[in-house]
């Protein structure tokens, strides 16, 4: 019954905080909770993420195969500063995802942490939510950085 409640709760706050991904998710499991279908719970949680990645890496290529981007866009972001910064960003940002993985591996109670700390970044900083992964990646970064300042290992 907490978990029902909680998804509740998550479907006010993505309402109210105009996050349909969180509203939407936590109505979908309320409705795998409510018909009875918890056995699919854990293949969700296993391979949700994967398939997450999927959809979102599919929607980055479709224009690829639309044929909306082609050899001269290539071209330019190897002789542009905006390009090699973009570059730049996509290679340290998918750095910073498997960081976020491996902790999230490590230290799967940390979601708890990262879905409410998503939940206020998007509620009072009008964030856009882009997955615990990369809130893990972030997480993991600070968590070092802590270490190191704290003289802990």
């Amino acid at each position: 019954m907490t978990g029902q409640i909680i998804l509740v709760a998550l479907i006010i706050v993505g309402v109210v905080g105009r996050s349909s991904i969180i509203a939407t998710a936590a109505c979908i499991l309320l409705a795998i909770k409510l018909v009875h279908l918890e056995r699919f719970l854990p293949g969700i949680e296993r391979r949700g993420l994967e398939l997450g990645l999927l959809f979102l890496t599919l929607s980055v290529l479709v224009p690829f195969a639309a044929g909306k981007i082609g050899w001269k866009d290539f071209s330019s972001v190897l002789t542009s500063w905006q390009g090699i910064l973009a570059l730049i960003g996509g290679a340290a940002a998918t750095y910073i995802n498997s960081k976020g993985l491996d902790l999230l591996r490590i230290d799967p109670q940390i979601i708890v942490g990262l879905v409410l700390g998503s939940i206020v970044g998007i509620v009072v900083l009008r964030g856009i939510p882009v997955g615990p992964l990369m809130a893990a990646g972030i997480t993991a970064i600070l968590y070092k950085l802590f270490q190191m300042l704290s003289g802990e290992s």
